[in-house]
């Protein structure tokens, strides 16, 4: 009997290793407990970082509930046919069809199995077929990171999709702005219809006025019957990229289409109504544009409806390693690479660096890496783009002789010294007069929305109720 029962135990272990789906079993407390070679790969984990962890440790989810995993262990009711989309520990993410039961003895519920197969290059493929349509790639889910700084961003644009409203989007170059708008766009109703994004940088006056608005036959030597981007945009969304480069008459004229909805043609003489939601984004505080008539103040009130402050990666350093592993698992595919590992000491380097170019630039220092990588899995400090260690200077792990000596790697950029020496200055004011706005917007000689606008900015709370922005 003794070589029966290890009979069939060995080949019920071999066939779970065997079978071409995944197989996860997760005991009473969640915990895993099985975990076979395909489900692995599926995941693109290794066994042993799985077997014996809960699974929220491991796996991450919108909700814990989510998990049909835990479902089935919570109402004891099995799952068929399930797709759920997950990310592991290094937020790649998954998507899978599963078959999860409930594991009963007799009535004693005593764990969960789930069979699961990988359709994660086809949700993929799916997602980026209709994407391709509406001319966007990105929805919320896209943007990577779990920091409160960036999910309260996320929360007030999942809020903007609600209405037709206008949006201005600021933020530092490579902070993700035009990431957002398209996220916006594809989360609203117009999601449909047509996303066309123009950078008002890009283009002389004299051409983007055309472009913007259409032509007429005649209106100028060569000028044929075209139209702009506001028609072409009908019913959609237009992203107005750096709309503060814009001249001031030009200002006007999009202000003038933005309030009567209705454009017209240059050199045309009758107006045509149009449906197009606005959103556009400045690299740039908009309160000093305004001020030095780089933007017309009606104009930012006619776009601020909505106002969203995208925070630079220094603030928000919390998401490095989550960015990092996003970027590596995307230029392994693009490569060919299989890098699964980023050195502790490249870690550190990437903690203690004040990322002036953003994510935009960790994603081209993880790409420059890869590119100089031939057989190794694991990105060290010597694969790092040699522009990138000189601005370090010291490599991690090492020491100064002189512990009073400073690099010049170590001093701030004089917009960040001052940026901090404004925020402390603000909540000290705020303080004095119990969180006033109107008191203390009189003290620093400002106006009260100068003063709110910095306030929101730089993520000053109301200390009276816990508010995220002073009422």
């Amino acid at each position: 009997m003794k070589q029966v029962e290890l009979l069939k135990n060995k080949a019920t272990e071999q066939l779970v290793h065997e079978v071409d789906v995944g197989i996860h079993v997760v005991d009473l407390n969640g915990t895993t407990i099985i975990y076979n070679k395909k489900m692995a790969q599926i995941e693109g984990m290794n066994q042993l970082d799985v077997l014996n962890k809960k699974l929220v440790d491991v796996f991450s989810f919108h909700k814990n509930e989510d998990s049909t995993l835990l479902q089935a262990l919570k109402n004891g009711e099995p799952i068929k046919n399930v797709k759920q989309t997950y990310f592991n520990n290094r937020g790649q993410e998954i998507t899978t069809i599963n078959h999860t039961i409930p594991i009963m003895d007799g009535r004693k519920r005593i764990g969960a199995m789930e069979i699961a197969r990988d359709v994660t290059k086809l949700e993929k493929l799916l997602r980026e077929n209709m994407n391709r349509k509406n001319d966007t790639y990105y929805t919320f889910d896209s943007i990577i990171g779990k920091s409160p700084a960036i999910r309260e961003v996320i929360e007030a644009s999942k809020r903007a999709t609600r209405t037709n409203s206008s949006v201005l989007i600021i933020g530092d170059t490579g902070t993700g702005k035009e990431l957002f708008a398209q996220s916006i766009h594809n989360g609203s109703g117009r999601s449909s219809a047509s996303f066309i994004s123009q950078n008002c940088a890009a283009l002389p006056d004299n051409l983007i006025e055309g472009l913007l608005f259409g032509t007429k036959k005649g209106a100028f030597t060569g000028a044929i019957d075209r139209p702009g981007l506001f028609e072409q945009a009908e019913g959609g969304t237009l992203l107005l990229d750096e709309i503060n480069s814009l001249n001031p008459s030009l200002q006007a004229k999009l202000l003038r289409v933005i309030q009567e909805k209705t454009v017209r043609r240059v050199g045309d003489t009758k107006d045509k109504k149009i449906d197009v939601r606005i959103l556009a984004t400045m690299n740039e505080d908009p309160i000093d544009a305004i001020s030095e008539g780089r933007l017309r103040k009606d104009l930012y009130y006619r776009l601020s409806v909505v106002t969203l402050f995208i925070p630079p990666l220094r603030n928000r350093k919390e998401d490095i390693y989550e960015l990092a592993y996003a970027f590596v698992q995307k230029y392994n595919h693009l490569f060919g690479l299989n890098v699964t590992l980023i050195h502790d000491n490249v870690l550190q380097t990437f903690m203690q660096y004040d990322w002036p170019g953003n994510v935009r630039e960790l994603e081209h220092i993880i790409e420059g890496a890869l590119n100089v990588i031939t057989y190794e899995n694991e990105i060290s400090y010597n694969h790092l783009p040699m522009h990138f260690r000189k601005k370090i200077h010291i490599k991690p792990g090492t020491q100064k002789n002189n512990p009073q000596e400073v690099t010049a790697s170590e001093l701030q950029p004089l917009d960040k010294h001052m940026e901090e020496a404004e925020i402390d200055y603000l909540k000290q004011a705020l303080q004095q007069f119990n969180f006033n706005i109107t008191k203390t917007a009189e003290a620093l000689r400002m106006s009260r929305q100068n003063l709110q606008y910095r306030l929101k900015k730089y993520g000053i709370r109301n200390h009276r109720d816990g508010s995220s922005g002073p009422k």
